[in-house]
C-alpha cells in the first residue's frame, strides 16, 4: 500500500514520463486532465530539486509567537514525566508554585508536540526514562504505574487462555422493587469469550451464588463441551467463609473448580464484572425501568434474559479478545484453542 506523497508523485511522475513517451505534451495533459502550466512546473521542479521537490510540502507554518519559550516547555516535559498522573490543570498549577508561569491549554499544547497527551504515553516516556538513566522511582511514580496496572484489570486486561479457563463472579444490587423488596444480580462472565450469565435473587447468600453456577453457568459450559478450571470472586460472605460448611465452597470443591479470591481492598481486579454492570445498567435497567413497571422478579427476569441473548449472540464487543465479534463467536472460535491445550 503506498503512502500518500508516494502516490503524489507517482502521478505526477507518470504526467512527466507520457509526454516523454507520446512527444506530445498538450497530449499528455489532456489524457492525465492536467494543463500545460502543471506539466512545466513539474518539469521545472525535477530539473531543480530532483524527484524529492515533487512531495507536497505542508503550507501550515507553526505560529511560533504563540508558542512559550524552551525552558518553559522543558520544564513542562519534565513535570509530565516526574508526575505523570497529574493532568493539564494540576500540572499548570503546579508549575506555577515554581515559578513557570503556564496555562493549562499551553501544557496541553506542550504534550501534544511531544507525544505526552494521554496518561499512558506520559508513563511510557517515564518508563523510556527510568531505563535509559536507571532512575529511582519516586512514590508518586510507583503510584502512577500502579493505577496504569489497575486501569488494564479494569479494562479487562487479565491472563485468560481459552473458553472456561478463568470465569468472573459478582454481586450486583438492581434496587428495590414494590412488592418485592431488595433486588441483587448475580453475575457470571468468562474473561475469555466474554459470554455473561446473570440471575436475580432477593438476597445474597452463598446458595444464591452457587445456585446461578448450577442452574446457568456449569450446564452450558457442559453443551459446549468445556470444563470451567477457575472462578475469580470477591471477598464478600456469599462467597467466602470456612469451607467445610460454605455452600458456595462446597460447591466448588464438589466440582472441582479452583477459587481465586480477587486483592483485599482492591474491587478493580474483578474489572470484567464491573465493566459488564455498567453496560447492563446502562442498556438494560435503566431503559426498561422507563417502558414498563414491574410487580414480579419474574417479568424482570424474562426481559433480562432476553436482554442476555442479545448481549451474547448479537452485540459485537471490541475488546482484546472478542476483536468485534460477539462473544458467542468468540467462544466458538476458542474452542480450538482448549483442543489444542487439552493434553487428555
Amino acid at each position: 500500500m503506498l503512502h500518500g506523497n508516494e502516490r503524489i508523485v507517482k502521478h505526477k511522475i507518470g504526467l512527466l514520463n507520457l509526454a516523454e513517451e507520446l512527444s506530445n505534451v498538450s497530449r499528455a495533459c489532456k489524457i492525465m486532465g492536467l494543463s500545460r502550466d502543471t506539466f512545466y512546473r513539474y518539469k521545472a521542479a525535477v530539473e531543480d530539486g530532483g524527484i524529492d521537490s515533487l512531495i507536497d510540502k505542508s503550507r501550515r507554518k507553526p505560529n511560533v509567537k504563540n508558542r512559550v519559550d524552551e525552558l518553559t516547555e522543558e520544564a513542562v516535559v519534565a513535570y509530565a514525566i516526574e508526575q505523570p498522573a497529574h493532568g493539564q490543570v494540576r500540572a499548570s498549577n503546579e508549575l506555577r508554585k515554581r515559578g513557570i508561569f503556564v496555562s493549562a491549554s499551553g501544557v496541553r499544547c506542550v504534550w501534544l508536540r511531544h507525544q505526552l497527551a494521554r496518561f499512558k504515553d506520559r508513563l511510557r516516556a517515564l518508563e523510556v526514562k527510568m531505563a535509559e538513566e536507571r532512575l529511582i522511582l519516586t512514590e508518586a511514580q510507583v503510584q502512577a504505574l500502579e493505577k496504569k496496572k489497575n486501569d488494564d484489570l479494569v479494562s479487562g486486561e487479565i491472563e485468560t487462555a481459552h473458553p472456561g479457563y478463568l470465569g468472573s463472579q459478582d454481586t450486583f444490587y438492581v434496587g428495590t422493587l414494590k412488592g418485592v423488596g431488595r433486588i441483587y444480580q448475580q453475575t457470571f462472565v468468562d474473561t475469555y469469550s466474554k459470554v455473561a450469565f446473570a440471575k436475580l435473587y432477593t438476597t445474597k447468600t452463598p446458595i444464591t451464588s452457587a445456585d446461578l453456577l448450577n442452574d446457568r453457568v456449569l450446564p452450558f459450559f457442559e453443551e459446549q463441551d468445556l470444563p470451567m478450571l477457575r472462578i475469580l470472586t470477591d471477598r464478600g460472605t456469599e462467597y467466602c467463609g470456612k469451607p467445610e460448611c460454605h455452600d458456595y465452597q462446597l460447591y466448588l470443591a464438589l466440582n472441582d473448580i479452583e477459587h481465586t479470591k480477587t486483592k483485599a481492598r482492591s474491587p478493580q481486579t474483578n474489572g470484567i464484572c464491573e465493566r459488564f454492570h455498567k453496560t447492563v445498567l446502562q442498556e438494560f435497567y435503566q431503559v426498561t425501568f422507563r417502558k414498563k413497571i414491574y410487580r414480579e422478579i419474574k417479568e424482570l427476569q424474562i426481559d433480562l434474559d432476553e436482554w442476555l441473548f442479545f448481549y451474547n449472540s448479537e452485540r459485537t464487543h471490541q475488546g482484546k479478545m472478542c476483536c468485534g465479534r460477539t462473544p458467542m463467536q468468540t467462544l466458538e472460535e476458542g474452542k480450538n484453542m482448549w483442543k489444542d491445550k487439552n493434553l487428555n
